[in-house]
């Protein structure tokens, strides 16, 4: 082992110590991170609103900041763009990360240099505790992040782009030796010129590791085994052994995943999001990730099924509860107070606390009030995969809420399959049946006639790839949604559909 190897060794067990310490200290750390918080809270216009100097507990927290949205929030981020200081946060944001809102347009999330810090941190954690429980040789060979670009703007004197593409300035020097791609190709802007440029640089090389969506990391596979003529990575990558993923749901991709490698590999999941990386898979053993809860966020919790409510029900990390879904809220050290930040997840274990995310706030279907959620359409996609053997490469579903031939309204499914099987209508009945197992909602629906059978509308081969493209969607942190509660996407995609 170099030496280097085995400093890097020591600097894992440091990490997995530390990453222990927090795993126990959950709810003694919280009510730490949320007195810092409110302290410098105070020293903003938001505090000032809001009336900071009275809130000494989370009680009195709950009672003077609602909470809130990106639009709620909108006015507050105005003031930062016009250059204004201390509005949500001491001093001025670092960095911006600009999203994509559904409602909101751009959205820019304001990042301090704390909130960087810890972002790099968690990133970094997720590597490190691997490598102190499985002494693996990564660091031997090279690392590919397939992300967004680097290439960043300039908004009020605050640079601004992409999480992904910030995340590329601030990675430890450490590390940069073993960083693939370069610099220059992750600036390429057009999606598939880039990943022509990464298959060239990368090709040749030692790949231990790999890091990025699932969509966008399997064209990536597919575009190097066409480039190679070898039968799957692992004929040209023999030394890669960890795949860290995030941004979507790994499971339904995980059978082509696995057959263009060539066999599993280990799988990391990590849950980064522009308003702060709320958790990781700290231990590769256990799929369930641990919530980051020593890292500048504070936590509250809403039951999913009432979030929408005027004034839901807020609980703080002690009072949830095992298996339930709740939609995260949080407040960070970079200025974002009881922000909802549209997802839900479900506690799998409370000692530590370790979660799985079970999907978006919007992104459900209920238009009849069956409320069926992504975590139950990935659960229904995955088994019909395994039960018929079948490669699935990607899907979404949307309400038909008015059948053009006047028939009961249904759910369709929009499926790209490898090779469309021939057997579809018995494949509807047993994603009908995986459904209606999970939500009894929607098999009420069904037994009442409300709807109909589900309906699968199996898209042309590379066709949801055409689509985002189409949109200039193609490649970066952009997803294509599980499901959506009206028919906006669902009509866009039938121009490729079968």
């Amino acid at each position: 082992m170099s030496i280097k190897s085995k400093a890097i060794s020591l600097y894992a067990k440091r990490i997995k110590s530390s990453t222990n310490k927090m795993a126990s200290n959950a709810i003694s750390d919280q009510k730490k991170v949320f007195e810092k918080l409110i302290s410098k809270g105070r020293r903003t216009k938001f505090g000032q609103d809001h009336h900071f100097k009275s809130i000494n507990d989370y009680t009195s927290f709950a009672e003077n900041v609602p909470i809130r949205n990106y639009e709620n929030l909108r006015n507050y981020i105005d003031d930062i763009l016009d250059g204004q200081k201390s509005i949500l946060w001491p001093g001025q944001p670092k960095y911006f990360a600009k999203t994509s809102g559904t409602t909101s347009g751009v959205k820019y999330i304001p990042l301090s240099q704390a909130g960087i810090k810890y972002q790099i941190a968690a990133a970094r954690n997720t590597i490190l505790n691997y490598t102190a429980q499985t002494h693996t040789r990564v660091f031997e060979g090279k690392m590919i992040f397939i992300s967004g670009s680097p290439e960043l703007q300039i908004r009020s004197n605050i640079k601004t782009g992409r999480l992904s593409g910030i995340v590329n300035h601030e990675i430890p020097s450490w590390v940069k030796p073993y960083q693939l791609p370069s610099y220059k190709t992750n600036c390429i802007s057009d999606w598939e010129s880039k990943l022509d440029k990464i298959v060239e640089e990368t090709i040749e090389q030692d790949l231990r590791l790999i890091s990025g969506i699932p969509p966008w990391v399997q064209m990536y596979f597919e575009r190097l085994l066409s480039k190679s003529g070898k039968k799957n990575i692992k004929a040209l990558f023999p030394n890669l052994e960890l795949f860290i993923h995030g941004g979507v749901n790994y499971k339904p991709y995980k059978k082509t995943m696995n057959e263009l490698i060539g066999g599993k590999i280990t799988t990391l999941e990590t849950y980064p999001a522009s308003e702060g990386f709320i958790a990781f898979q700290n231990d590769h053993q256990d799929e369930n990730l641990l919530l980051n809860t020593n890292t500048g966020l504070y936590f509250e919790f809403v039951p999913a099924d009432l979030i929408f409510n005027e004034s839901p029900p807020r609980l703080s990390l002690s009072e949830v509860e095992l298996n339930k879904d709740y939609a995260v809220i949080i407040s960070s050290d970079s200025g974002l107070w009881a922000y909802n930040i549209g997802d839900t997840i479900r506690f799998k274990n409370l000692n530590p606390y370790k979660i799985m995310v079970s999907g978006r706030i919007n992104h459900f279907i209920s238009a009849f009030g069956e409320h069926v959620i992504a975590k139950e359409v990935e659960d229904a996609i995955r088994i019909i995969s395994e039960d018929f053997n079948l490669k699935i490469n990607e899907f979404t579903v949307a309400p038909q809420v008015n059948p053009p031939e006047g028939v009961l309204p249904y759910h369709e499914w929009f499926i790209e399959f490898d090779e469309i099987p021939k057997n579809i209508d018995i494949i509807s009945v047993r994603l009908e049946d995986e459904i209606v197992r999970q939500n009894i909602y929607y098999r009420d629906l069904i037994e009442g006639q409300i709807l109909q059978g589900l309906k699968i509308t199996p898209i042309v081969k590379n066709g949801f790839i055409q689509y985002m493209k189409s949109k200039g969607k193609l490649g970066g942190q952009n997803k294509v949604p599980r499901l959506t509660n009206n028919r906006k996407f669902a009509d866009d995609l039938l121009a490729y559909t079968v």
